[in-house]
């Protein structure tokens, strides 16, 4: 069977692959998707690059909610990145970043779960479709994930603040 995809979705796919595998790296080497990390620097950018190669890709033929998921992550990527730059926030700065920069992995995580169960395998797709029960359960569990996720990661921040100053760059999850 024929690929379905255009030059433009390879490309954008291939490189959203990275992006999402670059973000658990991160999630699972230190603990947060840290923006001024070598591997934090890399996600963003891999990200960012996934959300501009989505806009032209309109399968449906207009905007879709992956598109407005796209415009979302862009939104919250600078927060992400410049939040401790803002003097008044400063005591809950890292927290807002640990939850936004999350946030931006989550929902980078969505289009990826509905494009890939509505066209693999190619022969005869898993899901019909963004409301397929299949999918509103794949939604379901990552939501779930992403909350005790945070949870954890919160926690695991809040515990490193009480026994004193760590390195900006890691929460040791351990």
């Amino acid at each position: 069977m024929p690929n379905h995809l255009s030059l433009l979705g390879i490309i954008h796919t291939a490189i959203s692959i990275l992006a999402l595998f670059t973000g658990f790296y991160c999630l699972l080497r230190d603990g947060k998707i840290a923006p001024l990390t070598d591997n934090g620097k890399l996600y963003i950018l891999l990200t960012i690059i996934t959300c501009l190669t989505s806009f032209p890709i309109m399968k449906t033929g207009h905007f879709t909610g992956a598109h407005g998921l796209g415009v979302m992550v862009l939104a919250l990527l600078p927060v992400g990145i410049y939040i401790k730059a803002v003097k008044p926030l400063t005591k809950t700065a890292d927290y807002v970043q640990v939850f936004v920069m999350s946030a931006t992995l989550f929902l980078s995580c969505i289009p990826a779960i509905v494009e890939t169960l509505t066209r693999v395998p190619i022969s005869r797709p898993i899901a019909t479709g963004p409301n397929d029960p299949i999918i509103q359960t794949c939604l379901g569990i990552l939501t779930l994930t992403f909350l005790v996720g945070v949870a954890y990661q919160l926690y695991k921040l809040k515990k490193s603040k009480k026994s004193g100053p760590t390195p900006d760059i890691h929460i040791n999850l351990s």
